[in-house]
This record gives structure tokens, sequence and C-alpha cells, in this order.
């Protein structure tokens, strides 16, 4: 997704996130009232135009993100976060579940200093509450380019419901994010 699809809707702020398989943050965070895309794709590697097989072997430096783009007076970018930590693990360096490789590291890209202010901010929140046992690593850093995957990874959930991988693990973050967030489901979804 390039910059310029910022400028045509300046209403709506962008937020990009890694949390393991990008098609289990997808699914989630296409539900959500106030987010108007979600984008899977690469970011944080060195090599330009990745492809799904070269970020797999670990190799190119980046993550699989979501790049949302999510109306602030709908949505804030603090309730993004709050979703994010409850459905992946930000504990684990490099890993979710069986999925290991930096390509799945628990990372925060931001866009702005609010951004980066308001991550930080609820990273120390999770750390003095004690929820996790172990320290979080998720990573914050500015947004670098990011590069769309390549068309048959958007919109996975939606589209292979009955896959093994989508009923073992993304239906499972999926119910688990619909339990807790009731009243930030967009009514679509209901």
């Amino acid at each position: 997704m390039n910059e310029s699809h910022d400028k045509n809707q300046p209403h709506l702020e962008r937020a990009t996130l890694g949390g393991g398989c990008f098609w289990c943050l997808e699914a989630v965070y296409q539900q959500i009232s106030g987010v108007k895309s979600v984008v899977s794709g690469y970011a944080g590697g060195a090599r330009p135009n990745p492809s799904y097989e070269a970020v797999c072997t670990g190799a190119t430096g980046h993550a699989e993100i979501v790049d949302i783009l999510f109306d602030p007076q709908m949505v804030s970018f603090r309730d993004l976060l709050e979703i994010f930590f409850v459905i992946h693990d930000p504990t684990t360096l490099n890993y979710q579940g069986n999925d290991h490789g930096t390509q799945y590291r628990s990372v925060i890209f931001t866009h702005s200093d609010e951004q980066a202010t308001i991550a930080r901010e609820v990273v120390e929140e999770l750390e003095q509450s004690k929820i996790y046992s172990s320290p979080v690593v998720t990573q914050i850093d500015i947004a670098p380019t990011i590069f769309p995957a390549e068309d048959y990874h958007q919109n996975y959930f939606q589209q292979h419901p009955n896959q093994g991988y989508c009923m073992a693990v993304v239906a499972p973050k999926l119910a688990k994010f619909r339990a807790k967030f009731k009243t930030l489901i967009a009514p679509q979804y209901f």
C-alpha cells in the first residue's frame, strides 16, 4: 500500500501490525467497526518487493504484517493495540504457536509520534499489569516501506474458512476476539 492512499482519505489513519501469520490478524481486523481496509503484507526487511517464498526463508528480514486503514472517530489506535495484544502472544521472540522465524515476530510499525507514544504506553501497562509471566518482546519501530502480499493471501480466511490452518489457528483467534471485544465488531459481522 502506498503513502498516497492516506492523502486521498485524510480522515483515516494507518496502523501496521505484525503478530504471527497475517491471516489471523487480517481476519480479526476486518470485523472491526471503523476499519476501512486491511491488507496483508510484508515490512521491516531489506529486500524490495519480497515474495512470500522469500519472506518464509527468514532471509529477507521482513515480518508478515497487516496494514490497516481506520477511522479514529470510530475506533482508536489504542483499541487496535488492545486487540493485538489479546490475539497473539507478545512474549515469544520470533514465533507464534507452530510458526517460527523472524517473519512471525511481534511488531508495531508506527506512522506518527503519537502512535509510538501510545504503543510504548500500552506495552508498559502490560508489563506493569503482569498479565504475562514473561516480558513483552514486541518491537516498536517507525513504519518502513510496506509491501502488499500476493493476491492469494488477501481475505484468506474469508475465502478459505474450512482450510486446516484456518480452522485450527485463525478461527480460535477470531472467536477469542469476538468474545472479548463485542462492542467493536462491525454490525455486518453479527
